[in-house]
């Protein structure tokens, strides 16, 4: 079972991005989960999701392509658990999130 991408944004695209089956969350924590990925990728470059994976747990994901002299790999992992950190309690409400409501519409 593949992971399911919660939220995510692209330093190259100069996207973000919101899973639509996520919409229901309350505007704060939509609000909360933008700043978070698009200050990582406008801080530290490359592509960043917040991805759920088939147990529920809530990752932090990173990648950058190749020969991207810009992307910030020192910085990345400061950057991660600075997320960590601050918005621990954040990420434990959206797996529980996920469990109640997600989950529960698939079984449904």
């Amino acid at each position: 079972m593949d992971n399911v991408v919660l939220c995510g944004s692209s330093a190259y695209e100069k996207k973000y991005y919101l899973n639509p089956d996520y919409e229901g969350l309350p505007r704060e924590v939509k609000k909360d989960l933008k700043m978070i990925c698009v200050s990582y990728t406008e801080e530290i470059g490359g592509i960043f999701t917040m991805e759920y994976r088939p147990d529920g747990r809530l990752i932090l994901k990173v990648e950058s392509r190749d020969g991207d002299f810009d992307f910030d790999e020192i910085g990345s992992d400061l950057k991660i658990k600075q997320i960590r950190t601050k918005y621990g309690e954040l990420m434990e409400a959206l797996e529980l999130y996920h469990k109640i409501i997600i989950e529960a519409k698939k079984d449904s």
